[in-house]
This record gives structure tokens, C-alpha cells and sequence, in this order.
């Protein structure tokens, strides 16, 4: 007996009579992946790493001349506001702007106030205005980063952490309103449903914190507006970390923002993925990535607009190499405007902290372009307030949404219609196809690449002939396939998979260690039986860390990369399908597909677009998206009803288990009397 390859996904316990392996992976020195203790960590570190160079500064790379920009500029802010959730954008109604409170200090006067950016979504914030108003002010919106003031259980919202920013704003002429954040402010929401791994379905809502975040921004330019000392035509913002992330939303978004310092608030995928950069983020920092655009796209939908981005050069969660590429990328499209001098870095020395040389610069920088002069800082910025002087609310409204916007700040489709023509169906089905291959499946590979499947090796354990294949998925993803069959002189085709998760895998690897008595999970074979035997990347052979906090970030650069793991899976699946299909003396023509769980889910949509799945076996089925599996958007247009009669239209379907989501599929079958 030979060994198989070290990197072969394979497992060495399981290696007979080895032929050949061709599977080369390299292995990439990223500190987030130090530990790995799997044998998938290198193939999911290799495949992250080649997935981020394929989409790093995209769309800007495609731009070559101005006329070229501002023929797409439109449609990238378009698409920054879809995937924040904000296309179409909501309804703008009432404020109802309430101010609770005001206190005067050192000639200047805070309002502690509250407005509603959508009905009962509460904006707690703090206004800073110089006591003497004799004209119209610029403003300033600040945004507050992670800035916990909790005391005795009560918060006092980031915006009394952050004080000292309105105050100084104040004193030098400006109004500022400092805004409390959905997490941390005086009502507390949250912001890590997919960092918490707790609420993994607002991937397919696509739903992300971020957006509630500008919305609240949008809203507070509203607002800004709506006062009589400011003069909206002099509007900037500036925020830090997490309000560094939120000046850019609202500033690429509005083109009200005159002016912008987001301090420390981007840095590119490249930082993110491959350099980890996302474990130390939570979800208020990301878009729903659905266009695979970089970060570096932020920048210049503010050109040319005067901006400087701030950071320090010891920043371990916005490093300095991918916050300098940020700026030469926006950098580019400035100069296409003529407009370089509107374009600053300030780098200045520090950890990710709030520190005076950092607020020195943005002070100047807003101070000159909506003041028109910057004279020399002689004043500097500190907290003047208890937290309690701050508070907006004695007592919280009982009829905020804050704590539970992630169930309608997205809407989710409501139940289809059932067709009443074969014409209608058709449009139905035309119309679903192209919503999922372009909001939850592009990042689909979009060439075909060679299957490239090996035979690895062939043994022989109790009733069964087993054969072990390789075949590539993707590029960088190398997959082992298991054929068994009954014993016969004669290698066959499959004629039906199983999409195995990783307990039904474990149940395999068992029965295929030498000198095992585990018997088979298949039982014992008919006499010409032939059994596909497939575990998708991340799976068995090719299972990464499950270290649960390592896990979820894995699964969170997918999201980063406009991916998720259970769509990249339903690829798996049809490259599957289509390198099992080719084994043996002649090619089959449809395999039939048994999975179960979440990988039951998956095999649903696969079979949506890939036609050599026959019919489907599926246990324990999701009756909903909210259980799994997980894609991008899926949720703003259909469910899974509607994909169960989209893929069982032209195949049988057998549901055992839990599964009670056929209801649809039948209707729509009696409809057109199929």
C-alpha cells in the first residue's frame, strides 16, 4: 500500500492502492490562518487568498477616463445602496424630531434630542451649537464609533463617549450633532448577527447593521437641515472606527456631505480576507457584497468632493498598507477631476485609538472647506459632560423597533402566486433564475474550466468495489469524490449521489478505514448498484478549522467576497454531478440526488440550474430560509417553496423528515395539470 499525497484531500487513514493525485495547493503565510488544524485550512486559505486578488479594487480597475466614470457612477451608488439595503430606499416620513433637554457650559448649548428615521426606529443624538447664533452655521454629523458608557446597566449611548468631538465643533463655529449608533446607543440593538453566528439568516435577507447605520446618517441630514441655525449647503461628517465606516456610507450615498474625515473607518479585501482583518470587525463595517465590489470603490464615489482619510500607522484592524492603497485607488479617479489637492491622507502615529494628532487634522481639514479658513488649533477636544447630562430618555419608548430592525429593515417576499398559465410560470421561473445567478449565485464561475477528475486509488471492502476520485470544483478547489459499487469486473456510472454533511461523512470514513467493521451506510449493494458519494468543500477530506469562532469567520470572508459557503457548496454539487456522470464504461445521463438537512437545501437550488440532476431524494428539507441554507438575498424574492417547484418542476421529488414545503410545488403542477 502507497501513501497518498500530503496534499491530497484524502485523509492518509483512507489511502489504498494508490494511482495518482495531482492536487497541489500553496500554502500562504497569513497570520489569521496561523493555527490551522485541518487538512482544509490550506485549500480554503489558497482559494480566500486567489478569490480576493480576482475581485481587489473592483469596479475602479475598469475605469479609464472620466467620461467612463461618470457613464457607471450613478449605478455604483446604485448598488452600494442595494447591497446596505437601501434600494429602493425607504420612504422618508416624519421625524418627529423631540428635543428632551438642553444645557449651556462654557458659551456653548447641547439639545439632547431624539427623531424617528423610519417609524419607531429612534435616532437618540446630542446637538452642539454655539449659545450666540447670529447666521447660519455649517454643520457637522458626527458619527460615533464603539464606544460603550454603561453604567449600572444604563447606557448613555456612544454619543457621551464621544463628547468631546461636538464640543470642540461648538466652540469653533460649527453645529454638530453627535448621533448615538443602533448597538450602543441609549436603545440597544445590535450590530453582530453574523459575527455572533447567531443569526445567520440575514445573509439571505440581506440584511446587514451597516445599513440601518446610513439610513440613520441619511436621516440626520434631515434633520441637520431642518434647523434654522445651520446652513445646509454646509454640511460635513466625520466619525472614527466604527463612525469612520459610517461617514463612508453616508458621504458615497448623499451628496449633501461637503466635506468628509472618516478616521480609520476602510481599508480594502485584501486586509480583510486575506490578512484576517475581519475577525476584529463586526457587521456594522460590511455591505451585503452582492456586486463583489472592493472597498476602494468608497473613496471615489465621494470624488471630487473635498475628503481626507484619516488613520494611525499601528492600526491592527484598518492597516496601513491597505488604507494607502485605498487612497491611490481614489487617488486616480480625483485626478481624472482635476481635483487632487481635494483628496488627503493623514497617517499619524498610534495603535486604533482616539488620539489628539488624529483630531488635529480633521479639524483644520472641515474647518477649511466649510469654513473657508483654518487658523491655528489652539484649544483641544475633552469631555465636558457626565453621561448622565447627556441622556435623551428618562424612560425608553415602548414602541421602538431598534432591537428588532433586522426582521423588517429588509423586506422579505411574501408567499408566490400560484401561475394560472404555462406562459406565467415561465416568466416566473425566468424572472426567479435571473434574480438568483445575479444576487445570490454570481459569484458562480462565469468559465468553464477542465473537470480535470483522477482516479486516486481502488480497494475492495466487504460488499463493495470502491473507486476514489479527485476532480476540481473551481479554481484552487480540489475535490475528492467516492464512487462505490457492487462488486462487478466492470467500473459503472453512477446513477445517483449523496450529498453527504459531515456526520453522514464521518459514518463513511469509518466504514473505509483498513481493517474496519463498520458496515457500510449504504447496507448491502444490488447486483449492478453504483453510488456517488459526495462531502463539498469545507466537508470531511477538506473540513477546515471548526474551532466555532475560526469557522464563523471563514464563512464571513465568503460573505466579504459577495460569496457564501452554502452557494459555493450548490456549485460543488453540479461539477459533482458533472464529473460523476463521466466515470465508468459510458456516461450516464442524470444522476439522482439524496441529501438531507442543509445540504438538502443546497441540492434544491444546484438543481435549479443543473440539468444532469435527476430526481431528488431530501430529508428533513428547510420549510424556510431562515433555517438554512444560506445565500445572499435569496429571501428578498423567494423562499424555499418556490425553489422546491422550481427544481422539482421537471423531476420527481421524494420529501421525508420534517420537510412540509411540497404544498406550493403541487399547486403549481395541478395548476398546469403536470
Amino acid at each position: 500500500m502507497m501513501n497518498v499525497p500530503p496534499d491530497s484531500p484524502w485523509p492518509k487513514e483512507l489511502s489504498m492502492r494508490l494511482i495518482t493525485s495531482p492536487l497541489v495547493l500553496l500554502l500562504l503565510t497569513t497570520a489569521s490562518f496561523a493555527q490551522d488544524t485541518k487538512p482544509g485550512d490550506t485549500m480554503v486559505r489558497q482559494y480566500l487568498a486567489a478569490e480576493t486578488a480576482r475581485v481587489t479594487n473592483d469596479p475602479l480597475k475598469k475605469i479609464d477616463s472620466l467620461e467612463t466614470w461618470e457613464a457607471n457612477q450613478a449605478e455604483y451608488r446604485r448598488q452600494v445602496a442595494e447591497m446596505l439595503g437601501l434600494d429602493p430606499m425607504p420612504e422618508k416620513g416624519d421625524l418627529k424630531a423631540t428635543i428632551t433637554g438642553q444645557i449651556e457650559r462654557d458659551d456653548i448649548v447641547v439639545e439632547k434630542l431624539h427623531f424617528q428615521s423610519s417609524p419607531h426606529l429612534y435616532v437618540t443624538a446630542n446637538l452642539y451649537r454655539p449659545k450666540q447664533v447670529d447666521q447660519k452655521l455649517p454643520a457637522i454629523l458626527y458619527v460615533c464609533g464603539h464606544g460603550r458608557v454603561k453604567i449600572d446597566g444604563v447606557s448613555y449611548g456612544n454619543k457621551a463617549h464621544y463628547q468631546h468631538h461636538g464640543a470642540w465643533f461648538a466652540r469653533n463655529g460649527f453645529v454638530c450633532l453627535v448621533v448615538d449608533s443602533l448597538e450602543l446607543g441609549e436603545i440597544e440593538g445590535t450590530h453582530k448577527g453574523l459575527y455572533s453566528d447567531k443569526q445567520r439568516w440575514w445573509t439571505n435577507r440581506g440584511y446587514t447593521s451597516a445599513g440601518v447605520e446610513a439610513w440613520n446618517c441619511i436621516r440626520s441630514l434631515d434633520y441637520l437641515q431642518s434647523r434654522e441655525e445651520v446652513d445646509g449647503e454646509r454640511i460635513g461628517v466625520t466619525g472614527r472606527s466604527g463612525g469612520g465606516a459610517y461617514s463612508w456610507w453616508v458621504a458615497a450615498l448623499d451628496d449633501r456631505i461637503k466635506a468628509a474625515v472618516p478616521v480609520a473607518g476602510v481599508t480594502d479585501l485584501e486586509n480583510h480576507v486575506v490578512d484576517g482583518c475581519v475577525e476584529g470587525h463586526c457587521d456594522c463595517m460590511y455591505w451585503v457584497n452582492t456586486y463583489q465590489h472592493d472597498y476602494t470603490l468608497l473613496p471615489a464615489l465621494v470624488a471630487p468632493r473635498p475628503l481626507m482619510i484619516a488613520n494611525t500607522d499601528r492600526d491592527g484592524i484598518f492597516p496601513l498598507d491597505g488604507v494607502n492603497r485605498c487612497y491611490f485607488a481614489a487617488r486616480e479617479i480625483y485626478d481624472l477631476y482635476g481635483k487632487a489637492p481635494s483628496l488627503a491622507l493623514t497617517i499619524t502615529p498610534g495603535p486604533h485609538k482616539d488620539t489628539q494628532q488624529l483630531r488635529i487634522p480633521a479639524f483644520h481639514w472641515l474647518r477649511e472647506h466649510l469654513q473657508g479658513e483654518s487658523p491655528p488649533i489652539t484649544d483641544v477636544a475633552l469631555p465636558m459632560f457626565k453621561p448622565q447630562e447627556l441622556k435623551v430618555f428618562d424612560t425608553l419608548p415602548e414602541d421602538e423597533i431598534n432591537t428588532k430592525i433586522e426582521e423588517t429593515f429588509v423586506a422579505a417576499s411574501q408567499p408566490a402566486e400560484v401561475p394560472q398559465t404555462e406562459e406565467q410560470w415561465e416568466t416566473m421561473v425566468s424572472q426567479w433564475k435571473q434574480l438568483l445567478a445575479t444576487k445570490s449565485f454570481a459569484a458562480w464561475p462565469q468559465k468553464d474550466i477542465p473537470l480535470d477528475t483522477k482516479l486516486v486509488s481502488e480497494s475492495r471492502q466487504g460488499d463493495w468495489d470502491i473507486r476514489r476520485y479527485e476532480f476540481t470544483s473551481q479554481d484552487n478547489v480540489r475535490l475528492p469524490l467516492l464512487v462505490l459499487q457492487a462488486q462487478t469486473p466492470r467500473q459503472q456510472t453512477p446513477t445517483r449521489m449523496i450529498l453527504v454533511d459531515e456526520s453522514q461523512w464521518a459514518e463513511f470514513a469509518d466504514f473505509l478505514k483498513e481493517d474496519s467493521k463498520a458496515e457500510c451506510p449504504l447496507g448491502k449493494p444490488d447486483s449492478n448498484e453504483c453510488v456517488a458519494v459526495l462531502p463539498a468543500r469545507g466537508i470531511g477530506p477538506t473540513q477546515w478549522n471548526q474551532d466555532p469562532r475560526k469557522d464563523t469567520h471563514i464563512r464571513r470572508r465568503f460573505l466579504l467576497l459577495g460569496q457564501s459557503v452554502d452557494a459555493m457548496r450548490a456549485w460543488d454539487l453540479r461539477r459533482g454531478v458533472q464529473a460523476a456522470s463521466k466515470l465508468g464504461l459510458q456516461s450516464g445521463d442524470k444522476i439522482d440526488i439524496e441529501a438531507r438537512g442543509t445540504m438538502a437545501g443546497v441540492a434544491v437550488y444546484a438543481a435549479i440550474f443543473e440539468p444532469g440532476m435527476g430526481d431528488l431524494k431530501l430529508t428533513d428539507l428547510p420549510a424556510d430560509h431562515r433555517n438554512g441554507p444560506y445565500f445572499l438575498n435569496v429571501r428578498r424574492f423567494m423562499n424555499m417553496p418556490e425553489a422546491l417547484a422550481l427544481a422539482g418542476q421537471d423531476r420527481k421529488v421524494t420529501l421525508s423528515g420534517e420537510s412540509q414545503v411540497d404544498e406550493y410545488r403541487e399547486a403549481v403542477l395541478k395548476a398546469l395539470k403536470k
